[in-house]
């Protein structure tokens, strides 16, 4: 048994992550190409690999021919004399099995025989990498700041680095080398260089996927994210919704003292969460999502995607937002463009009149509210 091959696979295996197959494959290309750097061809070569010993054996297939002087090519033909030296029973025309010692090859057969090898091992390592990446995409993982590349910062996540474009980072977000933050895959490639991975602070799906991971009831389908709306570094709404009556889905994505959204706030770098409730009926979502204002009435024209919202007065700006935040938000996460007048403005507009943005379903006991201000 060739017990150090047996240690060395065993620890490639274990260490690449390269299956023993494809190894006992590179080594079998690797004797054949060092045979034809020897020989000058290596049609007539075979190569055995002992799966379980690790023993391996080099053959050529040589026909037989009566006189040396009828051997016409040594790589494929042997004299009979020296045929009955390997085998007794052997006849003129028969093709015999000439082994090939390996240890006689040249150095540069032997040199080259080792790249074979060693390439086989980069790009197998490359494509263990890119697999395992590419079954990450679209997730969150955690990864460690390397420095900065420009205005661009590399982040190795493991096995792999990951570039984070400036224009994947949150405005105002610095960070230090060694520092350890969360990151979202957007995209893996596969080049000649081995994955290029991409990832971003800013997709709204970073959000998604932390409270995927902080939140056990979305983890196990009881509250469902239905829409998500951000402004990466500034502020977030998220609107769920609870497949169960006894589970509170704004709750659930609070927790006790609010340490859930907490969490995702601190890795967010003090970003704004609000949390609302989701609502089959237009009306009601919009209200929800303008939170936390304070809604008068509101009229949803669900074939236009439209709505008109009415507000006290003293809460316009607050349902409105600093530059206009609120309100850009809110219509990201229902889907409907939100018209906001106060209660003067829509008294003084022409036709006005409340029966017409009154939605049916909606009673202002009803409301509920969720910010993290």
């Amino acid at each position: 048994m060739n017990k150090e091959l047996m240690e060395a696979l065993d620890i490639l295996e274990k260490e690449k992550e390269i299956s023993k197959e494809t190894l006992f494959e590179a080594i079998e290309n690797s004797l054949m190409t060092a045979c034809k750097n020897h020989f000058g061809k290596a049609d007539n070569v075979k190569v055995e690999i002992n799966r379980e010993t690790c023993d391996f054996l080099v053959y050529a297939e040589k026909e037989v021919v009566e006189t040396a002087d009828d051997v016409e090519d040594d790589c494929m033909q042997i004299a009979l004399e020296d045929a009955k030296e390997l085998s007794k029973k052997v006849k003129v025309g028969d093709i015999l099995n000439v082994e090939i010692k390996s240890k006689e090859f040249g150095r540069i057969a032997t040199q080259n025989a080792k790249n074979v090898i060693l390439q086989k091992i980069r790009e197998e390592e490359r494509s263990v990498i890119y697999n395992q990446y590419y079954e990450k995409e679209k997730d969150v993982v955690t990864g460690v700041v390397q420095r900065y590349v420009g205005k661009n910062i590399s982040i190795n996540l493991g096995k792999a680095d990951a570039m984070l474009n400036e224009s994947e980072q949150v405005k105002g977000e610095v960070f230090k080398p060694t520092e350890r933050i969360k990151v979202y895959i957007l995209e893996v490639k596969n080049t000649p260089k081995g994955p290029r991975i991409n990832v971003s602070r800013t997709h709204p799906e970073l959000v998604k996927r932390l409270f995927e991971s902080e939140v056990t009831e979305i983890k196990d389908g009881t509250v469902e994210i239905k829409s998500i709306a951000r402004e990466a570094g500034s502020r977030t709404k998220i609107a769920v919704w609870s497949n169960n009556p006894n589970v509170d889905a704004v709750g659930a994505c609070v927790g006790m003292n609010g340490a859930r959204v907490n969490a995702i706030v601190e890795e967010l770098r003090g970003e704004k969460i609000d949390i609302v409730n989701w609502d089959e009926n237009p009306g009601n979502l919009i209200q929800n999502a303008l939170s936390p204002a304070k809604i008068v009435a509101v009229f949803a024209d669900p074939d236009e995607k439209t709505a008109k919202v009415v507000v006290p007065d003293y809460q316009l700006s607050l349902a409105i937002g600093k530059e206009g935040q609120n309100a850009r938000l809110a219509a990201r996460l229902t889907g409907y463009k939100i018209d906001i007048k106060s209660e003067t403005q829509a008294k003084d507009a022409p036709g006005f009149r409340y029966e017409d943005y009154m939605d049916d379903e909606y009673e202002d006991d009803d409301y509920e509210e969720y910010s993290e201000e």
